[in-house]
């Protein structure tokens, strides 16, 4: 016999998707004869049914719990195959950003130098604010603490950092930017370029 695992409303991860999801309907599948259903299926809105074993909850990553008071520094390091004569637009020539996560100094986050040559100055930016993070976080978990009256509207904010799934596969994926746009595309549809040429 099945038990529901899942409830109405639950947010899942749907992992043959790669996606997050909420539970829409339980759907228990019952049989002549039986007490309990035989088998239970949810729908998350995908356009199909999944079993049980297709979906993983959330649940607290023990290092975001570890890590809460941790405090994270930028750091410069050399640059062993650029001098500072070599790159002079280099916002810090010579030197490269690492944000170091454990107290000894190592350990974290680094670059590597084809793709800093290519854009300091967001790497730069990318750096600052990876070393920033952890207080960004402690900011927005005492927003939620200050947001009492509506803490799951505030919740959502940190749960991606604080939640893994259960088992849910990594992968790597390589995106490429289709274009130059900087502002979201528009909700409702605008005329094409066609009838606005005519």
């Amino acid at each position: 016999m099945a038990r529901a695992q899942f409830q109405k409303g639950q947010k899942v991860w749907v992992e043959c998707v790669g996606v997050w999801a909420r539970i829409e309907q339980v759907q228990p599948v019952w049989a002549k004869g039986f007490d309990e259903p035989v088998r239970v299926t949810y729908d998350v809105g995908l356009g199909r049914e999944f079993l049980a074993q297709e979906l993983a909850v959330p649940i607290e990553d023990p290092v975001a719990v570890t890590e809460g008071g941790a405090r994270w520094r930028l750091l410069r390091a050399r640059n062993k195959w650029q001098t500072a004569e070599d790159c002079p637009h280099h916002p810090f020539p010579g030197t490269y950003p690492v944000v170091v996560t454990d107290p000894q100094d190592w350990g974290g986050w680094r670059v590597p130098g084809a793709e800093y040559d290519r854009d300091p100055e967001r790497i730069e930016y990318q750096a600052r604010l990876i070393a920033t993070a952890p207080r960004l976080l402690a900011l927005a978990e005492s927003m939620i603490a200050a947001v009492a009256d509506m803490p799951d509207d505030a919740r959502d904010l940190v749960r991606d950092v604080t939640e893994v799934t259960t088992g849910a596969p990594v992968t790597e994926q390589s995106t490429t930017r289709m274009s130059n746009r900087t502002d979201p595309l528009p909700d409702t549809p605008t005329e094409s370029r066609a009838t606005q040429a005519a």
